[in-house]
């Protein structure tokens, strides 16, 4: 890091999107997480994913030019768009702004190496212990390759008669990979319901099987997320249809680049997504943090 660089910080997404716009926007696909998560701050209000206060930053040189910046909603780990070239010295600092800010820092998600170089950096400031325990890798579409045969039944727009279904997926969603949400399954239906954020796919008897949101398109860019199959219904070719269905969806609607995020774990879903069509990117990791008890 250059002497005269120093990490900006606000409260406000709406500065933050600004401020940051130009490093943003220049590789959409690979600051995704940070584009939707400032942009559902700034329209939903800040504390649609918790209680506690957000915090987001750029990093700025001498001229002004951005070259990095997070976000972070607590309880939440910090989100940090990649770097360019992680910089000891750029994580450091920053280490060192969370040190201040939120000590209890529970870990970063970000690219491999930035989450990786910042967990390092993590671990000098504090002495805390530092574990990878999660990793993603980032797909883009490419052509998309509908499943062919088609499962039986069709796709279509989720609405406020799907509201309870939708509440009950998003739960158990976030059992199956084992993350809980901070975020209201209400407020995540209506929200997602209000611009069609959800496509469903259904049985010729009007059954609901598999479901597969997405993202507001900002910065040409939609994310899917997330697709969800209930346990009954795997492995029948239902998310694979539901997925091409919103991806096809996505693009009609005017999205340039379509992305989505899956857990390196499992190859299953790994597989699903490169046959209709999705192609790595990048893979990303979230490091946790414990802090090492002192005598």
């Amino acid at each position: 890091m250059t002497a005269a660089a120093r990490w900006q910080l606000t409260g406000d997404p709406g500065e933050f999107l600004a401020r940051a716009h130009d490093f943003l926007h220049a590789e959409p696909e690979l600051n995704t997480a940070l584009l939707t998560v400032a942009d559902t701050l700034r329209t939903r209000g800040k504390h649609v994913y918790g209680d506690g206060d957000p915090l987001f930053g750029w990093l700025a040189d001498g001229q002004g030019k951005v070259r990095g910046a997070f976000l972070r909603t607590p309880p939440r780990s910090v989100a940090i768009g990649p770097l360019p070239a992680p910089e000891a010295g750029a994580l450091d600092a920053l280490a060192e702004v969370f040190a201040a800010e939120a000590p209890d820092l529970p870990g970063v998600m970000s690219d491999q190496d930035t989450a990786e170089a910042f967990a390092h950096a993590w671990r000098r400031r504090t002495g805390a212990d530092v574990t990878r325990d999660l990793c993603q890798r980032l797909y883009r579409l490419g052509q998309l390759t509908p499943p062919e045969p088609a499962p039986p039944g069709a796709a279509r727009v989720a609405g406020p008669g799907d509201r309870e279904l939708l509440k009950r997926w998003h739960g158990e969603f976030s059992d199956a990979i084992g993350h809980a949400s901070t975020t209201d399954p209400g407020e995540w239906a209506d929200a997602r319901v209000a611009y069609g954020g959800v496509t469903l796919w259904e049985l010729p008897d009007g059954t609901p099987v598999a479901m597969a949101g997405h993202t507001r398109r900002i910065a040409g860019q939609v994310r899917v997320a997330p697709v969800y199959t209930p346990a009954a219904h795997r492995a029948r070719g239902y998310g694979g249809a539901v997925t091409a269905a919103v991806s096809r969806a996505a693009r009609a609607d005017g999205a340039d680049v379509v992305v989505l995020f899956t857990d390196l774990a499992n190859p299953t879903s790994n597989g699903l997504y490169q046959r209709v069509g999705y192609r790595p990117v990048r893979d990303y990791a979230q490091y946790a943090f414990t802090a090492t008890a002192r005598g």
